[in-house]
């Protein structure tokens, strides 16, 4: 198998070009495609992929490709694949299959053909609930085979016990602080900080500290996982000193709890703050200004949408009045409540979230 092959990023549909421009930053020469950015690189590439990306969900080795134009080439072709390089016998996997514009057009029986062939060349077990996934992808009658180096998703950095209702996913945070150009320099502010994802994702990104610093992957079960180089590569992280300049507060006092805790835990508590407040409360923090980032209820499961629009025409003020200098940003589904803001904003990308098209709205310097 060659030593460099395409790794693809998947990202949150909506956010493929921020992620795009994190793998940049951190060296890669990334390709935009819908659904996630593809890198080229080798396995370091795929251990620091899962390491250091921000924005990605998980990330996909793509080890190998064949044509197959039916189902007994697939079968003899998939039995030829030297799984021995890169799954272990002892390690049970699962296989998931899309077929598309493919004379092979029944996902179901492809999965059979390629299960068969890995338990009876490799033997390995197969099990309904492995955490290791072999994606299998049928287009134009070609056969790509993508292992799930990642695992859990990446949005779950390891530090977060406590959730507050709809919570903003690490993933996204981080990428809309990115499109808020956010570099860690300059001072953060949530008013509605739920579990503190924004501020928490803020202080780490400050602080120089990789987001898979606390977690295992699914790598760490392939056939060429080098224990000692990985721990070398972790080892290798080196916290900066940053500024404590990373403040949420929340009118829920269990919120500001929560969000305390989750920041002490992800090793970033000296250097954010949390403060119980309502909107109409918030004030200026000291020192240079910054960016306010918010993701107020958009009241999808709200029927009466009357006090969203009060509490969005007050936050607006309050920007507009106490704000002078600072970017803000806020996170909706609904236009028309962004709009009821005053603010002078402008609309970003529609993205997914749990359901929900949501975008970022944000300012230039008030």
């Amino acid at each position: 198998m060659d030593d460099r092959f395409a790794i693809f990023l998947v990202a949150t549909p909506g956010l493929e070009a921020p992620l795009a421009a994190e793998a940049a930053a951190l060296g890669w020469q990334p390709v935009v495609q819908p659904g996630g950015v593809t890198i080229t690189g080798g396995w370091p590439d795929v251990w620091r992929a899962n390491l250091w990306l921000r924005g990605a969900t998980r990330v996909l080795a793509r080890v190998g490709q064949f044509r197959a134009l039916h189902l007994a080439q697939l079968d003899k072709r998939a039995r030829r694949f030297p799984w021995s390089e890169v799954l272990r016998p002892d390690v049970p996997v699962r296989v998931e299959t899309t077929c598309k514009a493919s004379r092979i057009y029944h996902a179901g029986a492809a999965t059979q053909r390629i299960e068969r062939a890995i338990a009876e060349e490799l033997g390995a077990p197969l099990a309904a609930d492995a955490a290791l996934v072999v994606k299998v992808r049928i287009e134009d009658d070609l056969v790509t085979i993508s292992l799930d180096t990642t695992g859990e998703s990446l949005h779950k950095r390891g530090h977060k016990e406590a959730v507050a209702k709809a919570p903003m996913r690490e993933t996204m945070a981080a990428m809309f602080l990115r499109e808020m150009g956010f570099d860690g320099s300059q001072p953060v502010l949530d008013p509605m900080c739920g579990s503190g994802t924004f501020v928490i994702e803020a202080a780490e990104i400050a602080a120089g500290l990789a987001p898979g610093r606390s977690r295992s992957f699914g790598f760490q079960q392939l056939a060429g996982y080098d224990p000692v180089a990985w721990d070398a590569m972790r080892a290798s992280v080196t916290p900066r000193p940053a500024p404590a300049q990373f403040m949420g507060s929340d009118r829920d006092a269990g919120a500001v709890r929560m969000a305390q805790a989750n920041a002490d835990r992800a090793g970033v508590g000296a250097l954010t703050r949390f403060e119980c407040r309502a909107i109409g409360d918030l004030q200026r923090p000291d020192g240079p200004p910054g960016i306010a980032i918010v993701n107020p209820p958009y009241g999808a499961r709200i029927g009466n949408k009357g006090p969203l629009f009060a509490l969005h025409a007050a936050m607006g003020a309050v920007f507009r009045e106490r704000f002078h200098g600072w970017r803000v940003g806020i996170v909706t589904s609904e236009g028309a409540l962004a709009k009821a803001t005053g603010l002078p904003l402008e609309s970003g990308p529609i993205v997914a979230h749990g359901g929900l098209k949501v975008r970022l709205w944000r300012t230039g310097p008030l």
